[in-house]
Parts: C-alpha cells; sequence; structure tokens
C-alpha cells in the first residue's frame, strides 16, 4: 500500500541538491553498515551510466530482511556520508520522510515531483535475484531504467530469476549502458566488470554491532 501522505515541502528537503536535466543513479538499501562496495559500485555506476550524481536512499528498514538488528536511521546515514567521501554521491533519507519501505513509492514520489530529472534505478546481482519478490516489481521496472551490477557469484542466478527472464526483452546491450538514463522504462543493462564482493551482512557481528566498532 502506498503512503505518500507527506508534507510536499518535507520531500523537497530530503531530496538532495539538484538541477534539471541531470542523470541520477538511485541506490537504496539499509546500509547497515555501508561499506566500500556501496562506494565502488556508485562510482563504477557514475562512470559507466553517465550519470551526474547517485543519490544513496537510506530505508525505514527493508520489507523482506528481519530489521531487530538495524542500526539508527541517523547513525546509517552519517556512516554512509563517511564512507561515501565523493562529491556526486548524495545521502537521503527520503524514505523516511514520506513514510513508506517500499521502492514503488520512493519512485513515484520523485517522478512526480521532479519530473525535470532523469533517474537509474541502480542494484545489484543479488537484488535482481530476488526482484520478482519486491512490492510491485513490474511497476517499477516500468518507470524507471535499471541498472543491475554484476556481482560474482550471483551472476548466472540473477540472470535465470523470474524478473530477468520476464523483462529479457528490454535488456540493452552492456555497450549501450551511457545511454540507458535517456532510455524510456522498462529498459535495463547488466554491467559487469566491477570484482567488489563485500555484504553488510558480513561486515556485522552476531549481535547485531558492526564489525569494528563497538
Amino acid at each position: 500500500m502506498s503512503q505518500n501522505f507527506v508534507v510536499p515541502r518535507f520531500v523537497a528537503q530530503a531530496v538532495p541538491p539538484h538541477t534539471g536535466g541531470m542523470r541520477i543513479g538511485l541506490l537504496g538499501g539499509s546500509f547497515n553498515p555501508p561499506h566500500q562496495a556501496h562506494r565502488a559500485i556508485s562510482r563504477f555506476a557514475l562512470t559507466r551510466l553517465q550519470l551526474d550524481r547517485v543519490w544513496w536512499l537510506v530505508t525505514p528498514g527493508n520489507p523482506l530482511k528481519e530489521n531487530g538488528n538495524l542500526h539508527e536511521l541517523g547513525e546509517r546515514m552519517q556512516a554512509a556520508r563517511d564512507v561515501a567521501d565523493d562529491p556526486r554521491i548524495e545521502v537521503s533519507c527520503l524514505e523516511s520522510v514520506i513514510r513508506t519501505r517500499y521502492t514503488i513509492d520512493t519512485i513515484n514520489t520523485l517522478r512526480r515531483r521532479f519530473p525535470g530529472l532523469r533517474f537509474v534505478w541502480i542494484m545489484g546481482a543479488d537484488n535482481l535475484a530476488q526482484f520478482h519478490r519486491w512490492q510491485d516489481w513490474r511497476r517499477i521496472a516500468a518507470q524507471v531504467p535499471m541498472a543491475v551490477i554484476d556481482r560474482p557469484p550471483q551472476s548466472f542466478r540473477a540472470l535465470a530469476s523470474p524478473a530477468a527472464q520476464a523483462l529479457a526483452r528490454y535488456r540493452l546491450p552492456e555497450i549501450e549502458a551511457a545511454s540507458l538514463a535517456d532510455r524510456p522504462a522498462p529498459a535495463w543493462v547488466f554491467l559487469t566488470g566491477l570484482k567488489l564482493n563485500l555484504s553488510s551482512t558480513g561486515l556485522r557481528n552476531p549481535d547485531g554491532s558492526w564489525k569494528g566498532t563497538k
């Protein structure tokens, strides 16, 4: 169910600075904790997709995951800013402001409020493998172009997934990745060549604390 009932001015405050016509990648996640793979994926996407910015959308909680060990939003936001360390990567709490945990609500809000921006949804291959479990995943694919970043050894599982098979005819050759932001949805590309395979799960202790911190 959509929950976009927040006062519009608060939406504007939660969105990073931008100008009309910008090509913006959207990378959603819990960032619990953020890590160098998030940064590497974003910088990789900036180059390969010829984006102006990547926005990290720090979710209040993932509907497909157990959120009992989720750190406070403010802590994850600040940690994300520290890890990003790039003026082209911005951190946003938009999903908390519009009171949703669903990507479809986020995309609906951004497209409605900022029609002059060209958005691309960025996800890892591990997320493509379970994309068919996302709320209104077909509507997501129909509203925004998507870039899937290969994360070995997830390649085969991702490309054989129900969503990848259903959207196969909309897949672009990797050589055309730079044009993705200009394509009408549905359109997606599978990007290879990034070999960093960190995960937030691997950086958490059994009690939910982040490794390297108390």
